[in-house]
């Protein structure tokens, strides 16, 4: 019985003849005395090798996004000019270049009504090189293998509704500072991974096939890595021009925008569309809330 999810946007590649794990285990250098969880736990190789099956070869839009991120970054800094270290420690452009590209301003959001400084704007512009550096390789790494296994429409809408959430939250607790930076996004699509493994644990798959083993310890490795990633941003959510309100605001929306598209790998149909109505609920109400907050009403 094929899911709702893998209807609407496209199924997980099938392993008609699944490779033998033995020789996974051999061209992959793994000791055959370690448990199932060390070869399991090599994600990458197991996506190459579509022991774990994905929707799409590559990450494209991650790679798309990230690529225009450095350009636009550079282009500021070329045009704009390279601030010094006092002004901007992130090796970036100056403050009012980043205003004037599109951050995050509450002012010329609410009142002028420049609504691209919620998205896409700030999603693509980064306060310097190390901000950059450390959010695209988070995209390039996590977020492209999520995109693999998720296919590029889901990410794409999990990322920008992410992004979304991300700059309405910051205007209505931090409203007199500009941000800038796709770290909310990307906390989004931590977000939706988190409502995707809650899904699936609803959904009492079991263990009883080589590739439902396979699936059950790559989404354990997965929450780990989102546990400690969520730490790290968190500890990077008060360098200058990036701001906590962002975070929190990508991922409480990717969470609720990852129900309302996760719950459709339910096969039970009541707890499948009781879920979906939770998701749709729960992401209207986040918004609304947040859109009636940011205009003050």
């Amino acid at each position: 019985m094929t899911d709702l999810y893998s209807k609407f946007f496209g199924s997980s590649g099938t392993n008609d003849n699944p490779p033998d794990l033995f020789s996974f285990r051999r061209n992959n250098n793994i000791n055959k005395t370690f448990s199932e969880d060390d070869y399991y736990s090599n994600i990458e190789a197991l996506a190459d090798n579509n022991v774990y099956p994905m929707r799409q070869k590559r990450g494209y839009l991650s790679i798309l996004f990230s690529i225009m991120q450095i350009l636009i970054l550079l282009l500021m800094m070329i045009k704009g000019g390279l601030a010094p270290l006092n002004v901007n420690p992130m090796v970036g452009p100056y403050p009012e270049t980043l205003d004037n590209w599109g951050a995050k301003d509450t002012e010329k959001i609410v009142h002028d009504g420049e609504w691209w400084r919620i998205f896409p704007c700030p999603v693509f512009l980064h306060a310097g090189v190390f901000h950059l550096l450390g959010n695209i390789s988070v995209q390039l790494d996590m977020g492209a293998f999520f995109e693999r296994e998720w296919g590029s429409l889901v990410w794409f809408i999990i990322y920008a509704g992410s992004g979304i959430g991300s700059s309405i939250l910051s205007v209505c607790i931090i409203p007199d500072s500009i941000s800038v930076g796709s770290s909310g996004a990307v906390c989004g699509l931590f977000g939706a991974k988190l409502a995707e493994l809650l899904i699936l644990k609803l959904n009492r798959y079991s263990s009883s096939t080589v590739e439902e083993r396979i699936g059950h310890v790559i989404r354990r490795e997965q929450l780990v890595h989102i546990l400690i990633n969520v730490v790290i941003v968190g500890a990077f959510s008060f360098i200058p021009f990036v701001d906590w309100a962002a975070h929190l605001g990508g991922f409480i929306s990717g969470i609720t925008i990852g129900i309302v598209f996760f719950s459709c790998m339910i096969r039970q149909p009541v707890l499948l569309y009781s879920c979906v109505m939770v998701g749709i609920v729960l992401t209207i109400s986040v918004f609304s809330w947040g859109i009636r907050s940011m205009y003050g009403k």
